[in-house]
């Protein structure tokens, strides 16, 4: 056989090869979860980006997942779902789901999700399960941000040997971009509250656990840390940092529990934003705030992707699960026992002060609002 047969061949080889594997313009994340989760979803959007080189279109649920990814790096097309146990014929929602992902086609499926609720919406979507990836693996003690890193790097039998991962160094950390106009808009923003070119500190002291029942101490509540006790904290925090504004975040629901705190700690320059606080302007305002102390929730995570320095408190869940921005992050974390059981109750006040003390207080580039009002 010649040289130039022996090219022949082996350039018929290749365009067989090529024939045989699948092409699409997009992948697919299938994930419902709670701000945090989505939060620590980002590493495994970007793993996929470097896998595919396309962009990643997400199916979620919860009025937050746009707000907080859509125009992130990586991120395509957001469909979202209210519940996914309504039965299919009673819900618009799951109804439209499933015309848009016949209209756009099966593509890799990534089915990041703890339990199959939902899982038949693939199939309705005409997505074969030869798509499909379907999380199964577990390994105890991984970080969430590691464990969906992992499985995007697990392929779809419809795929073969295509597509293996990329040689690159995995994601570790959560990530989210602060656009400019973000940052735009949260000047306004700022000076409607009186926080314009202050060193801001940042409290959450609210989740949607501590909001369910009129009775914020009840046993259920394992995320709930005293009133008393955050009193303590802000007035330490006052005490350091006597020229900084003190900023309670929050959603609506959590705006009397930060009133309460405002009247125990009995301090000056702290303001209750929890009543207008959409997902954007946090992330931009966590971006330029110097610290924050929270319990184990989602603006937690946000801060931690944006690399303000951030103190958290858990409750049961497990910190080396679920620690804000990655197994290695620089935030700190506290978590307390009760009769040798976890328990946030465990956390006292002095605790918290010392742990917040020891981080490294972010002092952001702040431009004069003059200057910024002349850009």
């Amino acid at each position: 056989m010649t040289a130039m047969q022996r090219r022949e061949n082996q350039r018929s080889s290749m365009q067989l090869v090529a024939s045989r594997t699948p092409t699409f313009q997009r992948v697919l994340i299938v994930r419902f979860g709670a701000l945090g989760d989505m939060v620590l979803l980002t590493p495994m959007i970007q793993r996929l980006q470097q896998r595919f080189g396309v962009p990643v279109d997400l199916v979620s649920s919860g009025s937050w997942t746009r707000p907080l990814l859509e125009g992130q790096p990586g991120v395509g097309e957001i469909m979202l779902v209210g519940s996914r146990r309504r039965p299919y014929f009673l819900s618009p929602d799951q109804q439209r789901l499933v015309r848009w992902l016949r209209e756009r086609g099966p593509t890799p499926t990534w089915f990041a999700h703890p339990h199959d609720v939902g899982r038949d919406l693939l199939r309705r979507g005409r997505i074969p399960d030869e798509f499909v990836c379907d999380f199964t693996h577990v390994i105890p003690g991984e970080h969430d941000a590691d464990r969906w890193v992992r499985f995007a790097d697990d392929t779809p039998a419809v795929l073969g040997q295509a597509y293996p991962p990329p040689a690159l160094p995995r994601p570790s950390h959560a990530f989210l971009q602060v656009t400019s106009a973000m940052r735009s808009d949260l000047q306004p923003w700022l000076h409607r509250h009186g926080l314009a070119d202050q060193s801001l500190i940042a409290i959450q002291a609210g989740n949607k656990r501590t909001m369910r029942s009129w009775n914020r101490r009840r046993v259920t509540n394992k995320k709930y840390w005293p009133e008393e006790r955050w009193a303590e904290v802000i007035r330490a925090v006052r005490q350091d940092c006597p020229r900084s504004a003190i900023v309670l975040l929050g959603v609506p629901q959590e705006s009397d529990l930060n009133e309460d705190i405002i009247r125990a700690a009995r301090v000056t320059n702290i303001h209750n934003v929890a009543n207008d606080l959409p997902v954007p302007i946090l992330i931009a305002l966590l971006e330029r705030t110097d610290s924050m102390i929270s319990v184990d929730t989602g603006p937690a995570h946000v801060a931690a992707a944006v690399g303000c320095p951030v103190v958290t408190l858990f409750a049961d869940a497990d910190p080396a699960r679920y620690r804000p921005g990655g197994r290695d992050s620089s935030s700190v974390v506290l978590q307390g026992h009760i009769d040798g059981q976890p328990n946030i109750l465990g956390i006292d006040a002095a605790r918290v002060i010392a742990a917040w003390r020891e981080i490294p207080q972010r002092v952001p580039d702040r431009a004069p609002a003059e200057a910024l009002a002349g850009q």
